[in-house]
Parts: structure tokens; C-alpha cells; sequence
């Protein structure tokens, strides 16, 4: 087992473990006095793990009641936070007692959120099932849904009290799940470690899992220095968006169907870096292009610009966005954003 300790305002630990998820009702028992807890997962994940997960946790000592709901980005909206509201009140869930995100992001955030209102807060474990949310969004405590408005624009801050990675069940994933996670992968090496995005690019999608264990610790362990440094978003976790200003804005003209996140922040790292820094964008291009992910977008830049005016990196008439001039080295640039509009026309 592979351990990273967050050093958050609510410390935590990010278990990285082949197997895991079959030991993953010891591990919470070890960080929980409760015996009670909810999981809450999608109706894939249940097929592929629930199973699994609930004969551990039971074995640990703990009663479970499930809530279930339709995979997928649609799901991550207000009416289904209500749903889940519910079920935490008709199964009796009180702040002793803990609840449980089984699955990939879509899971992890919207359970957070939930974990982070009900009862003004509730602890909350993540299991994440795919590559994704093992090295992303599990990890930070940020917690969101998505309104008609734009992407994770309502949410808070909500720390896991654990966080459990199981290599083997990325196993189960389809290619585009897991070429979807590897574009957050390449963003790290990008933003902070050139030798991590020197051992992905010598990789691919087929034999990217013999290196699996080390490449999402050394994700997470940079997303653990990041968040460490700025655990509410005010200044260095900002580069953790590289690629998401246009990415996000690829997603929101898609009205968040036909194009994965991933996908969209390695078209949106590839787009920006082929405009401001162009020195690198081949290399980079031709990593994402090993892992089956895109490098651009035919969407005209003009009717992907309204949407970034709603980043939640922006400030009045101003936006943040994230560039690396070399592999391994990041910066923040505040521009007013009619600026930004011109550099991304050009």
C-alpha cells in the first residue's frame, strides 16, 4: 500500500492499494467511530462494485442502506441532490454517522456536496472507480452540481475523511473512461513534474496500467502539495485548471453530453499551448494523441468564448488562466477578458 497524508484544515489520508475496495470497510472502521453509513453510487458502478464494497463494510461492523441514480454528468443537478437528501432522512443518517461515494467524479462531487449541507455536514469517504476522481477529485475537498448557469457553480468545500484507490478496479473501465483520466495525468506532469509527463508519454492506453500505482501517487502527491498551499482556491490551486478554461467552455456548448471532461481539458491544454506556446505543443499533442484523447476543437473559438466568461476563475471584468511556457512549470495570468478574447481569436 501506497499512503499520502493531506495535510488539509481536516487532515486525511489517501489509501492507493490494488484490492483495496475489498478491504475498504476495515480501512473506514480505523477512521470512524459511526457503524451506520450510506453509500451512494451509479447504477454502472453498482453492477461492477457495489457487491464487493458492501460484504467488506458489513464484515467491518457496519449497517449500509444504498442509494442508486443514472450515471452520467445529468445527474450532477439539483433535483437529484434532493433525491439524495431524502434518502439520507428516510434512512435515518445522523451527523455520527458517515456516508460513502462509490464512483467516479459525477459521484464523488455530488455526494460531497450532499455530505458537506445535510446536517450542516456529515463525514464522507470517497471511493473513487475511475482514474479520473482517483487522482483528481477525490482529492482537495472540493465539492459541486451543476446548474443550467454552468458547471460545478454551486458546491463547497468539504474534505474527505478518507480517501480509498483500488488499481484494480480501474480494470473494469472502457477505453474512453480511462483515456478521460489520463488527460487530468497529463496535466499534472505538465503543470508540476516533467519526469511524471516523461513516464506517461513513454506509455499508452494499453500498457499505461504497469505503471498505474506510481503515476496516481505521484498525482495525487501533487495535487496534495497544491491544496496544502491554497486549500480554498485563492491563488496557486488555480494551475490545477490548466486546460479547463477552454476545456469547461468545449463542454458547456456540448451542454455537458458527447464529450468527457477529460477530453475536453486536453483540447483546451493543447489549444492554449498551441497559441502561447507553441515550442512545446507537438509534444504534448502527441501525448494525447497516445491516449486517444483530442488536441483541438472545430467549435469557432467566438462561440466557445461566452462561455468561459463564466469561469469561475474569473474576477469582474478580469479572468485567470493557466499556461506552461515549459513541461513541468505553470503560471497564473490575470488579463481583462477582452484581452484573453483576442489571444485565443488570434
Amino acid at each position: 500500500m501506497k499512503k499520502i497524508r493531506i495535510n488539509t484544515s481536516t487532515p486525511y489520508d489517501v489509501l492507493i492499494e490494488r484490492g483495496g475496495l475489498g478491504k475498504c470497510g476495515e480501512y473506514i472502521a480505523e477512521i470512524t467511530a459511526a457503524r451506520k453509513a450510506a453509500v451512494i453510487t451509479d447504477d454502472i458502478v453498482e453492477k461492477l462494485h457495489l457487491e464487493t464494497a458492501l460484504e467488506s463494510m458489513k464484515k467491518a461492523g457496519f449497517d449500509c442502506s444504498v442509494y442508486t441514480f443514472p450515471n452520467g454528468e445529468k445527474s450532477k443537478c439539483l433535483d437529484n441532490l434532493g433525491r439524495i437528501y431524502d434518502f439520507l432522512c428516510s434512512s435515518g443518517i445522523t451527523r455520527k454517522d458517515i456516508i460513502v461515494a462509490l464512483g467516479g467524479g459525477v459521484v464523488g462531487d455530488i455526494t460531497g456536496f450532499a455530505a458537506a449541507s445535510y446536517l450542516r455536514g456529515v463525514d464522507f469517504v470517497q471511493i473513487p472507480t475511475t482514474l479520473l476522481a482517483q487522482v483528481d477529485s477525490s482529492v482537495g475537498g472540493k465539492t459541486a452540481i451543476d446548474i443550467p448557469g454552468g458547471k460545478n457553480l454551486v458546491g463547497a468545500f468539504k474534505q474527505p475523511a478518507l480517501v480509498i484507490c483500488d488499481s484494480d478496479v480501474l480494470k473494469t473501465l472502457s477505453d474512453d473512461i480511462l483515456s478521460e483520466g489520463m488527460g487530468e495525468c497529463i496535466k499534472y506532469g505538465m503543470i508540476r513534474d516533467e519526469k511524471l509527463f516523461e513516464l506517461i508519454e513513454s506509455h499508452d492506453l494499453a500498457s499505461i496500467d504497469s505503471i498505474m500505482d506510481e503515476m496516481v501517487y505521484k498525482c495525487v502527491d501533487i495535487k496534495r502539495q497544491v491544496v496544502e498551499n491554497d486549500e480554498f482556491d485563492r491563488g496557486e490551486r488555480m494551475i490545477l485548471n490548466f486546460g479547463h478554461t477552454l476545456g469547461h467552455a468545449i463542454e458547456g456548448w456540448h451542454h455537458y453530453t458527447g464529450i468527457s471532461h477529460g477530453a475536453g481539458v486536453a483540447a483546451g491544454m493543447c489549444m492554449i499551448t498551441d497559441r502561447l506556446a507553441p515550442q512545446i505543443s507537438e509534444r504534448l499533442k502527441k501525448c494525447c494523441e497516445a491516449y486517444k484523447l483530442p488536441t483541438g476543437s472545430d467549435i469557432p473559438m467566438s462561440e466557445l468564448l461566452p462561455f468561459c466568461s463564466k469561469d469561475k476563475k474569473n474576477e469582474f471584468s478580469s479572468i485567470n488562466y493557466i499556461i506552461c511556457k515549459e513541461i513541468g512549470r505553470s503560471e497564473i495570468v490575470k488579463l481583462p477578458f477582452t484581452e484573453f478574447c483576442r489571444l485565443m481569436e488570434k
